[in-house]
């Protein structure tokens, strides 16, 4: 996909695109079945060494902005983020100016951290961490403990909120961290009082690159009470895909191991490899120059550019 035609579409001609309202599935629990409230996206996260690089490249190549956030309460990173209007965001994190070496290489995400920027981890947010926490449990799904955590932004405001890590695997990567707010949520989420942007609605799929799909298959189904996946073969990921349907969750498997999702999973382990948002109102048509994911048109960022995979959905 040439550059100019993604530049051009993602610098917002005005042309308007249908698409889904629905953003997560509320689920039910049964027996034998846990239910974490709703599969409803939190934000999403991509990690680097260079918060000011990945600021400036983010908005260089799709057009949005990229708020800051400030620095989190470990004395390790910092953030900026781009919030939507459904409540959901992308966060940039980055190591702090005067970073304490030790927290750096302690972070759970320190991997990540030492890249120039990949994504890394997702979050779905709940009313209550300990609760869910509970409910994983009964079904066999392995989580930590609830843990405190903050920032303060550039305002001086405090935040803080509660975090709860879920499934084996580092924090948000095979399964997403659960996080509940302890401050009110959209002093976190917006922190101009309003969404960074219209351009785009929401985030609307977390692509998780996996080792053994119908093993994770089992794993979600298990600790969500999921319906069986959609199945699909894609091209550009050379991956088999598992997407359940009314949730933000697809999983992907490299078909060989010449696969780019194969080779991630490899170097970061299972994890977050793209990110999929939702066109909003003001955002271009993108069927023209978009492969098609499960029956929708995704248009692709140039990951060359970006070096990162970000696509935007339109309707159906």
């Amino acid at each position: 996909m040439e550059n100019l035609a993604i530049m051009m579409a993602w610098k917002w001609t005005g042309i308007s695109v249908r698409i889904s309202s629905v953003l997560a599935v509320a689920l039910t629990a049964t027996s034998g079945q846990v239910m974490a409230a709703t599969l409803q996206i939190d934000h999403v996260t991509i990690a680097g060494a260079h918060l000011d690089a990945l600021r400036r490249v983010f908005t260089e190549v799709s057009g949005l902005p990229a708020e800051y956030g400030g620095p989190h309460s470990n004395h390790a990173t910092e953030m900026a983020l781009t919030s939507f209007p459904d409540g959901s965001y992308l966060e940039l994190m980055g190591i702090q100016a005067n970073a304490d070496p030790v927290a750096v290489s302690m972070h759970v995400w320190s991997r990540f951290l030492q890249s120039d920027g990949v994504p890394c981890a997702f979050a779905m947010r709940v009313p209550d961490v300990a609760a869910e926490a509970r409910q994983l449990k009964a079904v066999g799904i392995v989580t930590g403990k609830p843990e405190s955590s903050g920032r303060t932004r550039p305002d001086g405001t405090k935040l803080e909120w509660q975090t709860l890590d879920v499934g084996p695997g580092h924090r948000g990567s095979l399964f997403p961290f659960l996080i509940s707010d302890q401050t009110r949520r959209e002093l976190r989420v917006y922190p101009s009082g309003k969404p960074s942007t219209d351009r785009v609605s929401g985030v609307s799929k977390v692509v998780i690159g996996v080792k053994n799909l119908p093993d994770e298959i089992a794993q979600y189904r298990r600790a969500f009470g999921l319906p069986a996946p959609r199945l699909e073969r894609n091209i550009e990921f050379r991956a088999t895909m598992a997407w359940f349907e009314g949730t933000p969750i697809v999983l992907a498997q490299g078909v060989d191991e010449s696969s780019w999702v194969t080779r991630r999973v490899r170097e970061y382990g299972e994890a977050p490899v793209a990110f999929v948002l939702k066109a909003g109102h003001a955002a271009p048509e993108v069927h023209s120059k978009a492969e098609h994911w499960f029956s929708r048109p995704v248009l692709w960022l140039n990951v060359k550019q970006l070096g990162w995979r970000l696509g935007l959905e339109g309707g159906d």
